[in-house]
């Protein structure tokens, strides 16, 4: 009996029972009628065998007690609970309490038939959504190879258009280039509109100041030929007369400021383009600077001359018809001013190029001309002429190669020893006013001595020589060639 009561323990049978009632308890909603019947009926099998080996048990108990123990405790408790069981048991319940426990038990079927519903229908609609996300996941699918393919298709072209030829590319490049000219163009005809467009606004004011001068000046003719002597004002004591500012005088600062900073311009943008420009032919930076110094030199030098040949013809015009408060070196001035646009820019450009091309200094390739910086020149000489009508001229330091460097009127160019005492050439003139410098120039200083690369270089061997027969770079008068810039500039004076 010990060893049978000692593996029902082992077995844990009871707690088999109790957990497959908690499962039963928690599923009962949710399974089907059968699935709940089968749970039912595993459950009265395990209670069966559990109850055949309490009945084993007790056998061998009663066994063990000998033919009259426990023969009280049968019949007072076993004998009593078997007639209960075997016998028929009258329901305890009324008809009423029966048919609402059917009720119940309806009702519980109609509830779990609406959750298995419900449960279908939501598996159908997961199902539903699932098939719809299948079917975005193959459009997506298709969109990536598309996109795929036509990223493929771009390698490929762009594979194409890397394996154009060299003179294509060229050819691109030289259309690029022509196309950055024609802008630069179009900006200085944008810049020159605007200048006519400041010059057609000083012009307005101008005839209505001299609207309003002629309007004074015919009233004092009217008062000078009256015979009242109390309105006949004498002409040395007026002071108003006499102290009268011409418009040069009136727009002498603000031109000053144009002009300068016109000049610091020349330096940062027509002076880049020339020195591009000549890079493509000449291959020594040197050279080129040097060339674009004595263009901008020369370029003033011509101009100063201009500008008193033309002041010189104003003066002799007017001196037979002036008559006013200012003098008639004001009037000139004046006249100069207001008419800029008649000087002969041309004409200065090409006495330029033509003092260039007798320079012992300066070598340029004879298949190419000067001309091709004649942009630099032509503003250089219009700034030039315009500062020569400034009550207190601008002109250029005067400059030589290895003079002793001076701080105060040069800046040391990015390739300059800069412990150097000696300027080996000048890159940039600076802009004097009397003794004061207005704008700094640009040298470049070495130790070595200037002058002997210049004295080791033949003049005879020079490739200017060479072009000396160019129609554009020599003046005929008469069938005889005319003098240098310079000596013509020296026989004048």
């Amino acid at each position: 009996m010990a060893d049978t009561l000692r593996r029902l323990t082992n077995t844990s049978s009871f707690s088999v029972l109790q957990d497959k009632l908690d499962s039963w308890h928690k599923d009962y909603h949710v399974i089907s009628c059968d699935q709940n019947l089968n749970r039912c009926c595993e459950l009265i099998e395990l209670t069966a065998k559990i109850q055949g080996q309490l009945f084993a048990i007790l056998n061998l108990t009663a066994a063990e007690g000998g033919h009259y123990a426990g023969v009280d405790t049968l019949k007072t408790r076993l004998l009593p609970w078997l007639g209960t069981c075997f016998s028929m048991a009258r329901p305890s319940v009324t008809d009423d309490t029966s048919l609402q426990l059917i009720q119940d038990s309806v009702e519980k079927d109609r509830k779990i038939k609406e959750l298995s519903f419900s449960h279908e229908s939501d598996m159908q609609k997961m199902e539903t959504q699932l098939c719809s996300t299948r079917l975005q996941l193959d459009s997506v699918r298709a969109e990536l190879i598309d996109a795929k393919n036509e990223l493929d298709e771009t390698k490929s072209k762009s594979a194409t258009t890397l394996l154009a030829t060299e003179d294509e590319i060229l050819q691109l490049k030289a259309d690029l280039r022509s196309a950055h000219e024609q802008v630069e163009i179009y900006k200085r005809k944008l810049d020159a509109l605007d200048d006519y467009e400041r010059q057609i606004r000083l012009l307005r004011d101008e005839v209505s100041y001299l609207s309003t001068e002629k309007a004074m000046l015919q009233e004092r003719l009217v008062r000078s030929r009256s015979p009242s002597p109390l309105l006949r004002p004498s002409r040395s004591s007026s002071p108003v007369r006499s102290e009268s500012p011409t418009r040069a005088q009136l727009t002498n600062s603000s031109r000053h400021a144009r002009l300068v900073s016109r000049f610091s311009d020349l330096y940062a943008v027509e002076r880049l383009e020339a020195q591009s420009l000549l890079r493509r032919y000449i291959a020594d930076l040197q050279m080129v600077q040097k060339i674009i110094f004595i263009a901008v030199v020369e370029s003033f030098k011509i101009a100063k001359l201009a500008y008193r040949q033309f002041k010189l013809r104003v003066r002799k015009t007017l001196s037979t018809s002036h008559f006013g408060p200012e003098s008639l070196e004001d009037a000139a001035v004046d006249y100069i001013v207001r008419n800029l646009d008649l000087y002969d820019v041309q004409a200065s450009v090409n006495d330029v190029i033509n003092a260039m091309n007798v320079d012992p200094h300066i070598s340029f390739p004879p298949e190419v001309d000067f001309v091709l910086i004649s942009t630099l020149i032509r503003e250089a000489c219009r700034v030039a002429f315009a500062m020569q009508t400034l009550e207190s001229p601008l002109d250029l330091a005067f400059a030589s190669d290895g003079e002793l460097y001076n701080d105060s009127r040069y800046r040391r160019s990015y390739d300059s020893e800069f412990t150097a005492p000696l300027v080996m050439y000048h890159v940039w003139p600076a802009l004097m006013e009397g003794n004061n410098v207005i704008v700094k120039g640009e040298a470049l200083t070495r130790r070595s001595a200037p002058w002997t690369r210049s004295r080791s270089r033949s003049r005879s061997a020079s490739p200017v020589r060479s072009r000396s027969l160019s129609p554009t770079r020599s003046l005929v008068f008469n069938g005889k060639r005319s003098l240098s810039p310079d000596r013509l500039t020296t026989s004048c004076l």
